[in-house]
């Protein structure tokens, strides 16, 4: 290598380029945001700027494939904390009714931090109430002033409590009002180009919450703007009923009759579709954003990860609501995949690099771009994240170090690198405007919850 490049991570106890090569005292070279180069210790470049991994296991960054972010300013509510999803959306859907601009920049902001210090380096984000515009714009504006890579999922409920729904009508909105404001999104943020930071997919919220003609014709606008599309399906037992009831099918069978089954789509949870249902969704390329925490919290059920897998469906992993998880660890949520996926199929199903495999690569697959995040390999973005383990979580764990990354913990992120540039360093957010966010989530956060 003839020049400097512009980052040099070196020094890994062990780094993993993605699921098939790992190299023990690994380094990454970065230049203009990409991976340049990696190698084995002694053959490092000359770099402009040197992180030591100190002997700590490096991996390609985690992405979060589902997320409510504005749900931080009502986390761990007590009057919801018992509740079926149901009982839990109708409690708190009065009070997200006072989501507003400063709202929704400041829980993106606060969330985003979380995220980074959870070695995240990609999230979507499934904003689906709109009791006032540009809220998703607020959401991209705080992405952008921290430098995060952020695909803005433009969620949308027109089926309010008084058209049979579960929402009130102050958080929904009209077909054209939906369509409109997500052409408009599309056209003022969305980057299609390779490396983008800001992606904008579009997501009706479930199929209780919006209308048919909703679905089917937010599917045909995204076909025509070439983004994708994400929404929650197969949930809850109480989805099945509904749509039994009012469309005459179950939730997938209403999915495909509205024009969403293709590889275009990744949907959260998916817990309840039977044999033939996860064929279909296969064959038909569909990704699925796994939310263990949500999943056992909510106590609905959890995805089956190991058949969908080998079935060759994408799955990643998700966060989920930040007030039905009440983090935003993808660490934890990745620790929640393994366990969950060996309590389901037996110590065979699910391996730490299984799971660090499904929070990567498989989470790329349902965002649509495996070529560039997910891995390290020369040529992708320069996401990456330097994990600390505590000298005493990690005393006896000597002969695998991703396997400890899993099992031990609780791990942290020690150094979050998103596209070239540090975002957590020494295990602390370099966030200039962290600290006013979090005085003014506060103050947002006691109103919202005084409020109700």
């Amino acid at each position: 290598m003839t020049s400097a490049v512009d980052l040099l991570v070196k020094d890994a106890g062990l780094l993993v380029v993605d699921g098939e090569s790992e190299i023990p005292g690994g380094w990454v070279a970065v230049t203009s945001g990409r991976v340049t180069a990696v190698g084995t210790a002694g053959t490092e470049p000359e770099a402009r700027t040197t992180v030591s991994a100190a002997g700590r296991l490096v991996t390609p960054g985690l992405i979060n494939t589902h997320h409510h972010i504005y749900q931080n300013l009502t986390r761990a509510y007590a009057p919801a904390v018992s509740g079926t999803l149901f009982d839990w959306l109708t409690i708190l859907y009065p009070l997200w009714s006072a989501l507003d601009e400063e709202a929704a920049y400041v829980s993106a902001y606060v969330g985003m931090a979380e995220l980074l210090m959870g070695g995240c380096t990609t999230s979507c984000d499934h904003l689906y109430v709109h009791p006032r515009p540009h809220l998703v714009d607020a959401e991209i504006r705080a992405a952008r002033d921290i430098g995060f890579r952020f695909h803005a999922t433009r969620g949308s409920m027109t089926r309010s409590v008084e058209d049979g729904g579960l929402p009130p009508r102050s958080v929904t909105q009209t077909l054209d009002e939906v369509l409109a404001d997500s052409e408009r999104l599309i056209k003022a943020h969305h980057d299609p180009k390779p490396g983008a930071l800001i992606r904008v997919a579009l997501a009706p919220c479930s199929p209780f919450s919006v209308t048919k003609e909703v679905m089917t014709a937010t599917a045909e606008l995204a076909e025509h703007h070439d983004v994708r599309l994400h929404t929650h399906l197969a949930e809850d037992h109480d989805e099945d009923t509904y749509c039994l009831e009012t469309y005459g099918c179950r939730p997938v069978e209403h999915f495909e009759d509205c024009g969403w089954m293709s590889d275009r789509t990744w949907v959260a949870h998916c817990i309840y579709p039977n044999d033939d249902e996860l064929g279909r969704l296969a064959a038909a390329g569909v990704g699925v954003a796994h939310c263990p925490s949500s999943n056992m919290l909510i106590g609905g059920g959890t995805a089956r990860v190991k058949e969908m897998r080998e079935l060759g469906l994408p799955v990643g992993i998700g966060c989920d609501g930040s007030a039905s998880t009440d983090h935003a660890s993808l660490w934890m949520e990745t620790r929640g995949a393994l366990l969950l996926g060996r309590y389901r199929g037996g110590p065979g199903a699910m391996t730490a690099r299984d799971a660090l495999d499904i929070a990567t690569r498989g989470s790329a697959r349902c965002l649509g771009r495996a070529d560039e995040l997910g891995h390290l390999r020369p040529g992708a973005c320069a996401d990456l994240v330097v994990w600390d383990l505590h000298e005493v979580a990690l005393a006896g764990a000597l002969s695998d170090p991703v396997e400890a990354w899993l099992r031990c913990g609780p791990a942290r992120a020690w150094t979050t690198v998103v596209g070239g540039r540090v975002l957590v360093d020494r295990g602390e957010p370099v966030l200039p405007g962290l600290a006013e966010a979090l005085r003014d989530h506060g103050r947002i956060a006691r109103r919202m919850q005084q409020e109700a």
